[in-house]
């Protein structure tokens, strides 16, 4: 089992997205949750849903994704994780980045919650850069 359940999320979906399925179902946290939310607002990913284990022979909660395809080709070409357990990647409000030429983003914990680069920059916050997609 890894520490690193950002991680292992992250490469959930890299590995989904690269077989082209169409749903995963991945144990269910509420950083998995944050991160769904603004994978479904920037368009990257179709829909999700928490699956209750109510019911159920499943223990505890999940996380379904929908993934999403354009003649095939899935909105998300590369999703990579910035700040690592050993690591930490940090960006102040006048540093963040925009991700591929502006094409991309990069979601950072802030302490005003879970958002975008575009977000931060312009409620003016910095945080902890936890991955870039694009």
């Amino acid at each position: 089992m890894s520490v690193d359940t950002i991680g292992d999320f992250l490469t959930i979906i890299r590995n989904a997205v690269m077989v082209s399925k169409f749903d995963l179902i991945t144990p269910f946290s509420k950083m998995r949750l944050a991160l769904s939310e603004i994978l479904k607002s920037e368009g990257f990913i179709r829909d999700f849903e928490v699956v209750s284990a109510n019911g159920s022979d499943v223990r505890h909660d999940c996380l379904k994704l929908y993934f999403k395809y354009v003649d095939g080709e899935s909105p998300i070409h590369k999703i990579q994780r910035v700040s690592k357990l050993g690591r930490r990647e940090y960006a102040r409000k006048g540093t963040i980045k925009p991700v591929s030429g502006g094409l991309g983003i990069s979601i950072l914990t802030t302490n005003r919650g879970v958002m975008t680069n575009k977000q931060a920059k312009r409620l003016g916050v910095g945080g902890e850069v936890i991955c870039t997609v694009w």
